[in-house]
């Protein structure tokens, strides 16, 4: 609920007055006793869903807005006609979820924090992340994603295109790029740390650990994330959602990306901060471009896009000729956004090609009646970027084998294959697990067959 506070002329009294009794909305008029003695306070309850139509009525009677106007929170009102108001707007005909531009504004200026406290939380969210990653660890990497702060840069910057608040953009992709260099710094601080210390070995390939290994070689799932986070993100700031917990799936998106950049420049391997960098970049303009759209679909619009006359001034008539030519920045940084997306989508989509490729090959082998006895239990192409920088991808197939049974020639014929199927060489390991029927117990990976 929201508790509205209009200051107006006393020659626009009658149009507000007039707006309000045809709506049926309670209200209150209070005279001015401050220096501007020709002015009213008007005040009136709306369920949040009520606060932009209304609005958007008072505008179009010709009250000017700009003067003084307070959305507040309340908790409860209790007059003649409220419950018609919620009948109507909450669970009526005319219901809607949506909150008004003034509002959405406020609430992503609510989140922006000091560059202390940004930068601060996204490089210790970093961190931890980078610990999880090279433990292998996705409970720690998830714990890092709550810290992480990086929901009020992405939907400040969603917002600031959305209303062409430039203001608001250069805050947003501000934060975005200088706390994704936080991250990075964090990341590599925390690897060169490690190195030094002899707490974890400089000669580990950390491109074979699970946990980046995924965020090494993207694919279309890793890009649904982006996506997602920032959609629901705008949903939520745009609604009377929480967006707290979206802003854990908006970190989710980019700073394990980020922290694994970091471990790849700490551990000189350019593979890994490549790939990852592909991953973070694609994912950064999926969650802003995303929310931009939601926000747009929703009907957030620059104000001269909506309005055309007001009237001013002791009655005076001011026309705006929807100048939508202010909107040509918003719409830039839009086109740049899109440009890089469609670079690193260019480069996901060849990513997904080969993986698709591989799986291909492999279950063409797995087919074989030579092979009928197996069963394939999972498949990873790691460091699938890594034929972009000229190094040989590497493919891991894990396949349960009934007891003492050996297959020596499995990695030769997969590589064999997957070389056919794509046109590249690759490194082929196969790892075996030894069981029985199903019911009896597995034994953990007995044999591990590599060729390369």
């Amino acid at each position: 609920m929201r508790l509205i506070k209009l200051l107006v002329d006393e020659a626009n009294k009658q149009s507000v007055v007039d707006v309000l009794e045809t709506e049926n909305i309670d209200f209150v008029v209070t005279k001015n006793d401050s220096e501007r003695r020709d002015t009213v306070l008007v005040e009136f309850p709306l369920p949040t869903q009520a606060v932009g139509y209304v609005i958007d009525e008072l505008r179009e009677a010709g009250v000017d807005d700009r003067k003084y106007t307070v959305i507040a929170s309340a908790e409860t009102a209790k007059t003649r006609n409220y419950h018609q108001l919620e009948e109507r707007f909450v669970a009526g005909v005319e219901e809607n979820d949506a909150v008004a531009r003034e509002e959405i504004r406020a609430k992503a200026l609510d989140m922006h924090r000091s560059k202390l406290t940004y930068y601060s939380m996204t490089m210790f969210s970093a961190i931890v992340a980078a610990a999880g990653l090279l433990m292998d660890s996705p409970a720690v990497v998830v714990g890092a994603m709550v810290i992480a702060p990086q929901v009020g840069s992405a939907l400040i910057a969603g917002v600031g295109i959305s209303l062409n608040d430039r203001r608001m953009i250069r805050i947003g992709f501000a934060q975005q790029f200088f706390g994704f260099g936080a991250a990075i710094l964090g990341a590599f601080a925390l690897g060169m740390l490690l190195q030094s210390g002899q707490i974890v070995t400089s000669v580990l390939d950390v491109s074979t650990v699970s946990q980046i290994s995924k965020r090494i070689s993207p694919g279309l799932l890793s890009l649904l994330v982006g996506l997602c986070a920032g959609a629901a993100g705008a949903f939520g700031l745009a609604t009377a959602l929480p967006v707290s917990l979206v802003g854990v799936m908006i970190a989710a998106a980019l700073i394990p990306a980020a922290a694994a950049i970091g471990i790849g420049l700490a551990w000189g391997l350019p593979s890994v901060y490549l790939g990852a960098s592909v991953l973070l970049v694609a994912n950064a303009v999926a969650v802003n471009v995303s929310a931009f759209l939601v926000l747009w679909y929703l009907g957030y619009r620059p104000d001269s896009w909506t309005e055309n006359t007001r009237e001013v001034n002791n009655g005076e008539s001011t026309t705006e000729t929807n100048d939508r030519s202010q909107y040509f920045g918003a719409a830039a940084a839009l086109l740049l956004l899109g440009g890089i997306f469609a670079g690193a989508g260019g480069l996901l989509v060849g990513q997904m090609g080969f993986d698709n490729d591989v799986n291909t090959a492999v279950e063409q082998v797995m087919q074989n009646d030579r092979y009928s006895e197996l069963e394939l239990t999972s498949m990873r192409t790691e460091v699938g970027m890594t034929r972009y920088f000229g190094q040989t991808p590497e493919v891991t197939v894990v396949v349960m084998r009934p007891a003492d049974e050996t297959y020596p020639n499995l990695a030769a014929t997969l590589r064999k294959q997957i070389r056919q199927e794509t046109g590249r060489d690759v490194a082929v390991s196969v790892e075996f697990r030894e069981g029985q029927h199903a019911g009896q117990s597995l034994r953990a990976p007995v044999q591990v067959v590599e060729n390369r």
